[in-house]
């Protein structure tokens, strides 16, 4: 389970890692604090002395403070360092890490406790005991946690001021939807064919959620993009995601393939006003592709 909303460390931060192996370039370590990704700290920023022995430096097993020097998301490596952490670099992320192993043994006792956490006008499916803890956290720890910069110390203030730490989440402040793109190609030459291909989009669409709704159009055959407005970028990023995966998962099941020309991604209203103007010039010729559409409508 990760502790926080965003799925990787930022370029700069501080992370709790545990050592899992020694090896010639570095250590190989886990972030204890996103669902135990793995990390590298590289060779040359163990330490700032020349390393006569790296066994004095660092060991297997135990916890240690990095900083992030890199991210590819694309393809997982993160570097991490230790030379450039400071000693108040140092508390300041053992202190945060111990808060937050401590609202994580809180979250996942109330998820062990109760049937499940339904989203607004949802029905209870019956979700796993994991699925209920990353509710919680979606629903509860981290919206306080944006309000009183640690979901710790809203509990903590919550022992005396219950109803004014836990109001906000049932009247969220509103906040300025972004608008996120991903582009795609889809292709399918078995008899199955366009069918093929809206029965794969709208099984993309049906990753939307009352947050995040999920459109599917058609730019220029075979290139289709997805879209949506939304005020949580992540958790935009991570429907798109999904809508992807279902997507390629119905269209290889027909005979077909997807290639994702570009990832989810917030875009800019210069980027926003091209691409309408794309789609207004492949309208004449191309129809939208929705999941609201039966197939004879489609057709």
């Amino acid at each position: 389970m990760r502790y926080y909303e965003q799925r990787y460390p930022e370029v700069d931060e501080l992370v709790m890692v545990q050592v899992r192996q020694i090896a010639e370039m570095g250590a190989y370590v886990k972030l204890l604090e996103y669902d135990n990704i793995e990390g590298m700290i590289l060779l040359s920023e163990l330490s700032r002395r020349r390393i006569r022995s790296i066994q004095k430096l660092i060991r297997v097993g135990r916890n240690e403070v990095v900083v992030v020097l890199r991210v590819d998301k694309e393809k997982g490596y993160i570097d991490l360092s230790k030379r450039r952490v400071s000693p108040e670099d140092i508390t300041k992320c053992e202190e945060r890490y111990m808060k937050s192993k401590s609202v994580a043994s809180i979250m996942r006792h109330v998820a062990s406790k109760i049937p499940s956490v339904p989203s607004k006008g949802a029905e209870d499916t019956g979700a796993s005991e994991e699925e209920r803890l990353e509710q919680l956290y979606e629903q509860i720890a981290w919206p306080v946690g944006k309000k009183y910069g640690h979901p710790y110390d809203a509990f903590k203030l919550a022992l005396t001021e219950q109803e004014t730490v836990f109001s906000s989440l049932s009247a969220p402040v509103p906040e300025n939807p972004i608008k996120l793109r991903a582009d795609i190609e889809l292709t399918c030459y078995t008899p199955a064919g366009i069918n093929a291909i809206k029965k794969a989009l709208r099984a993309g669409e049906k990753q939307s959620s009352e947050a995040v709704p999920i459109k599917a159009k058609l730019v220029a055959p075979p290139l289709y993009v997805l879209t949506t407005n939304a005020t949580d970028k992540y958790a935009a990023v991570d429907r798109l995601e999904r809508a992807i995966e279902s997507i390629q998962t119905t269209i290889e099941d027909n005979g077909g393939s997807l290639l994702v020309k570009m990832k989810p991604k917030a875009i800019s209203e210069t980027e926003e006003q091209e691409f309408a103007q794309i789609l207004a010039k492949a309208g004449q010729e191309n129809a939208e592709v929705s999941g609201d559409e039966t197939e004879e409508e489609a057709i």
